[in-house]
């Protein structure tokens, strides 16, 4: 699966929300509504992740899997629990998406003639700032 793709997936047959009160400021609402929403994601039993695509998973966001293998997310920012949902899943796809992005590879360059020459030069300069100030 290509990471840009990701959206184009429906994992929603694997998400499990649980609800429960948030915490925090906001008064009455904070006491009586289960706005906090936590998004739980079973990685191993996922069949559209292949074997490669799960381990880097694994590799890269193990602090957010638990013992049972899911990724966790929660959000409790917003006063409706539907937003919060939302929220959990627009995160859950940035992280998929940032997850499996391949890294990009650096290419080795060598620095120009110019800017050679140019910190030669500068070196020269700070050597003779230096002379100067011992003859003083």
């Amino acid at each position: 699966m290509d990471y840009k793709k990701a959206k184009q997936y429906d994992f929603s047959k694997w998400f499990k929300f649980l609800t429960s009160r948030s915490s925090g400021p906001g008064g009455q609402n904070v006491n009586k509504v289960n706005s906090r929403v936590e998004l739980r994601f079973n990685v191993i039993e996922c069949a559209l992740l292949s074997e490669n695509e799960k381990e880097i998973i694994f590799e890269k966001l193990t602090n957010k899997i638990n013992n049972e293998n899911e990724l966790i997310i929660v959000r409790q920012t917003e006063r409706s629990q539907l937003k919060n949902k939302e929220k959990t899943i627009e995160a859950f796809y940035l992280l998929i998406e940032k997850a499996l992005k391949p890294k990009k590879i650096r290419v080795k360059s060598k620095p120009s003639k110019a800017s050679i020459q140019k910190r030669l030069d500068e070196k020269k300069k700070n050597a003779e700032k230096k002379i100067l100030r011992k003859k003083l």
